[in-house]
């Protein structure tokens, strides 16, 4: 639109742009805070809340008797659907925007470890690619189910708790991880896509724009859960995901790093402190800033079904998918890294 001579970008652009971005930040930082919040809100309104105590212990009750190991089922299962589908996650796909590329197709009659690195600040590229049908993935994988593995603390938050039970979110303890790699799940799917993310908290110390540096050589236990349920791992790279925060950080040895180290050893969550944009400026701010995140998903690594596979077992399958992995990254990084030659893969 041009008002003389001087072109203006259309109002209904603008007014998406900021939606999508109130989206997006909403979305991360709702979790964020139920993530922290959870319990101290529900023993505030317990002890200090005459209306809300008895709510509050009746919500306690149902939490003791709602497995979280188990997929939801019934209206809470067509609620999660409308979930993956509304406008809302469309928005927060479409604000950096995420994109899922597929290399291979997968058999849609089996079930699938999908390791995904790097970790990120908040894991953006997931939650765009997988807990969300915005970036295509039902038409991408049809007859896969989807599980996004996340910290079984999360599942025993107050709130949060049951944000996640809508959602396609499973506990990374081993029996929840162990159930949904050992059955089918229910129609009209035929075969199960499960997302971990091996590095976990640790690897968000090490999230830094333009960095891949990602926790593999001492994470294998995805390697021996997959060998006992005799599914292929498949590697999952996020690039873009560690652009879209950067974090303050500290030099190792130092005081404020061991009290950062103690913190997240004790909650199990890292303290971080988040630099993104500001509403008006891209230099400072809590606003994750919009750049591309491109979500590859490679090749499977079939491995075989071996009940209790021994420590030289495990070792040699994690080496050969480090190997995979490489290779895979290698490959394709030139496709959406800028600079990609200067850019590899570290191992910490």
């Amino acid at each position: 639109m041009q008002i003389f001579g001087i072109k203006f970008t259309p109002l209904e652009v603008v007014l998406q742009r900021y939606l999508e971005m109130l989206a997006t930040t909403a979305t991360i930082w709702g979790i964020l805070f139920l993530s922290i919040m959870g319990y101290p809100l529900a023993i505030y309104l317990f002890f200090y809340s005459e209306t809300s105590r008895y709510c509050v212990l009746f919500y306690f009750i149902w939490i003791y008797y709602d497995n979280y190991l188990h997929p939801v089922g019934g209206r809470r299962a067509q609620f999660k659907q409308w979930l993956r589908t509304c406008t809302w996650n469309r928005y927060v796909c479409n604000y950096f925007p995420t994109k899922l590329v597929k290399t291979t197709d997968l058999d849609p009659n089996k079930s699938y470890l999908f390791c995904n690195y790097p970790h990120g600040l908040v894991c953006c590229g997931v939650y765009g690619a997988f807990a969300t049908d915005a970036a295509g993935f039902r038409e991408l994988f049809p007859g896969l189910d989807i599980n996004i593995i996340m910290l079984d603390q999360h599942f025993k938050t107050p709130f949060l708790r049951d944000y996640l039970r809508f959602t396609d979110a499973a506990s990374c303890s081993e029996e929840s991880m162990n159930l949904l790699l050992s059955t089918k799940p229910e129609a009209p799917y035929t075969g199960r896509a499960v997302v971990l993310m091996p590095g976990g908290t640790a690897e968000v110390m090490e999230s830094k724009p333009g960095t891949y540096r990602i926790l593999i050589k001492r994470r294998k236990g995805f390697v021996r859960l997959s060998l006992k349920n005799g599914v292929s791992i498949v590697p999952v790279c996020s690039f873009g995901e560690t652009n879209i925060y950067d974090q303050i950080t500290f030099p190792e040895g130092s005081f404020m790093k061991k009290v950062v180290n103690f913190i997240r050893n004790t909650l199990g969550l890292p303290p971080v402190l988040f630099i993104g944009r500001g509403l008006f400026q891209n230099y400072f701010g809590l606003i994750p800033r919009t750049t591309p995140i491109t979500v590859v998903v490679g090749s499977p690594m079939h491995l075989p079904k071996i009940e209790n596979p021994t420590d030289e077992q495990i070792n040699e399958y994690h080496r050969k998918f480090i190997d995979h992995f490489v290779d895979f990254f290698e490959k394709e990084k030139h496709k959406y890294v800028e600079n990609a030659d200067s850019v590899y893969l570290e191992f910490v």
